[in-house]
């Protein structure tokens, strides 16, 4: 089968298109012949050696194809082993590629409770981009951020995969959207997914700015995928408010003035991935839905160093897809 291999950690160039033996099957598994797969920061994480896994592995955790035993069109949630609890997935839970192969593979071999049905309406690009960064986006505003009607909310780096679904189910669900940009236009592009304004997070005064949008109260919930920017986050808070984190992407550490945050109330809750009960609504969602995945630009499987290019230039707006067939 024709796959995609990272042997050595490095850039873009270490992404090397070989010829592999199909996987076998374990007990539980079966095999999904992929049509697509879609990019996600972890995977240029995997890449580089932020995540050290064993190489060499197949990166990839996005993909939707064809089960190859009963000849379902499907979508793979990429959480393996999630366990049982709602609240946090089990000790051992695992992500498709990395440590165990990944999407950038014409096969892979994937747990039978792992496989959804495809939503019709969609195409192999864009189903194979709801799993990580939709599924994410669901829990964090939902499952852990427990998003109302009415409510505002203030999601951090409009352009991501991640925060174009955040957009678009918060606007579904009836709250009054916000995001940060370091562009006007992406900006824009996210008033046409349904945010109701944004501000330049290139302003140092980006939180007030924020704060005014919202009235002046402060918004009620907050989705961080920054890290280093908790407490700019907190500061656009009303008081009782909530921040959902689920990443790190501008470090690892932060400082945060405990004091205000304990005489205002706040909530920092940690998010990551999507459970299968989360996953499941998030695709009912999805079906019911009038609006569609974002679609940046699609390559083809060959082509996944220019992909990570293109992620890593940060001037994509949505997913970036790989067409496998």
């Amino acid at each position: 089968m024709r796959a995609v291999v990272v042997s050595r950690h490095g850039g873009p160039e270490a992404l090397e298109p070989r010829e592999l033996p199909e996987p076998e099957p374990g007990v539980g598994e079966v095999l999904v012949d992929l049509r697509a797969a879609a990019l996600n920061r972890r995977d240029t994480f995997v890449r580089s050696g932020v995540y050290d896994f064993p190489l060499p592995l197949v990166p990839g955790s996005d993909g939707a194809g064809v089960r190859r035993d009963t000849g379902e069109e499907v979508v793979i949630r990429s959480n393996i082993g999630w366990g049982d609890r709602e609240d946090v997935p089990a000790p051992g839970n695992t992500t498709l590629g990395g440590p165990g192969p990944g999407t950038y593979a014409e096969v892979i071999a994937v747990p039978a409770e792992n496989l959804y049905p495809k939503p019709d309406r969609l195409s192999w690009e864009e189903t194979a981009s709801l799993p990580v960064a939709g599924g994410t986006a669901f829990r964090a505003l939902f499952a852990r951020g427990r998003l109302e009607a009415g409510e505002t909310v203030l999601v951090l780096g409009a352009g991501s995969g991640v925060s174009t679904f955040a957009v678009q189910l918060a606007a579904a669900a009836g709250a009054r959207v916000l995001i940060t940009s370091s562009s006007e236009e992406k900006i824009a592009r996210a008033r046409e997914l349904g945010a109701n304004g944004g501000v330049l997070y290139t302003d140092p005064g980006w939180p007030d700015a924020a704060r005014e949008l919202a009235g002046g109260a402060g918004v009620d919930l907050v989705l961080d995928s920054v890290g280093s920017t908790w407490d700019d986050s907190l500061r656009t808070l009303r008081p009782g408010g909530r921040v959902v984190a689920f990443g790190g992407t501008g470090g690892t550490r932060v400082e945060v003035d405990l004091r205000r945050f304990y005489f205002a109330q706040w909530s920092l809750l940690g998010s990551m991935g999507s459970s299968p009960r989360d996953f499941a609504a998030f695709l009912e969602a999805v079906e019911t839905a009038a609006w569609r995945p974002v679609i940046d630009s699609v390559f083809e499987l060959e082509d996944a160093a220019a992909a990570h290019r293109r992620l890593e230039s940060g001037e994509h707006f949505g997913k970036i897809a790989l067409r496998i067939v």
